[in-house]
């Protein structure tokens, strides 16, 4: 639906959730349904979703790796395996730890970490920023003044994403360009063509194969050869 390399991302993804859910016995994003959950026990609290739709940052960070990138990426997801702890967890809530995972990722795929982490960093200031502006109270008339009150608002990222929302606080946001998708490339158009070819054939050599040994199982019967021995003995007859 999201397209075929957006398709594949989201797999693969979906298998190192799986990875982390099998290791520490819990699914990753829990920290969000507590969130929800706590929101609904407060009166008139409003719950938002304020991260980038997925399959906008999906296309985003897919148009923005090369070819080679993208393998590579497949490739250390599609064999994830390494072990992980609740320790492991603890030590990823220090800053300095954090931070030196973040460096390293930023010299395999600076693309990569610039498209889902910094361009979202910007989404999730802006949608703070917006949740965060004083609300109008009501007027009974035109004639009197507007009064505002402050909103309180309580906002639920990820640690990642800290030290990028307090950067981007004091700067005038604009979200525009990192919601536009641009068109795939050319080398994302040949491996989808390829992708389909080689799909479409092997589909219709499986379709060949099996229809070649299905016609020669119903040949072999008895029935058809007596049958056939019929067809044959009429020209002669």
């Amino acid at each position: 639906q999201n397209g075929v390399m957006s398709g594949l991302m989201q797999m693969l993804l979906l298998k190192v959730s799986a990875h982390i859910t099998e290791q520490l016995g819990m699914a990753p994003g829990g920290e969000f349904r507590e969130a929800f959950k706590e929101a609904s026990k407060v009166p008139f609290c409003k719950f938002h979703l304020g991260d980038r739709p997925i399959p906008v940052t999906f296309k985003r960070a897919i148009a923005a790796l090369s070819f080679w990138q993208k393998v590579k990426l497949a490739w250390g997801l599609c064999f994830l395996s390494d072990p992980i702890s609740k320790d492991d967890v603890e030590k990823c809530k220090q800053k300095d730890l954090l931070e030196q995972m973040m460096a390293e990722m930023i010299g395999e795929f600076p693309d990569l970490h610039r498209t889902i982490v910094s361009e979202r960093d910007i989404y999730l200031t802006y949608m703070l920023k917006q949740a965060a502006k004083q609300i109008e109270l009501p007027r009974a008339s035109e004639n009197e003044p507007r009064k505002y009150i402050p909103a309180v608002v309580v906002g639920v990222v990820g640690m990642g994403h800290v030290p990028g929302i307090e950067k981007n606080w004091n700067s005038d946001l604009k979200i525009q360009e990192i919601m536009s998708v641009p068109p795939p490339s050319a080398s994302s158009r040949i491996f989808k063509f390829v992708l389909k070819t080689t799909f479409l054939g092997l589909l219709g050599y499986g379709c060949y194969r099996i229809g070649h040994r299905t016609v020669q199982f119903v040949l072999s019967m008895p029935v058809a050869q007596s049958y056939l021995h019929r067809l044959t003995d009429i020209p002669q007859q």
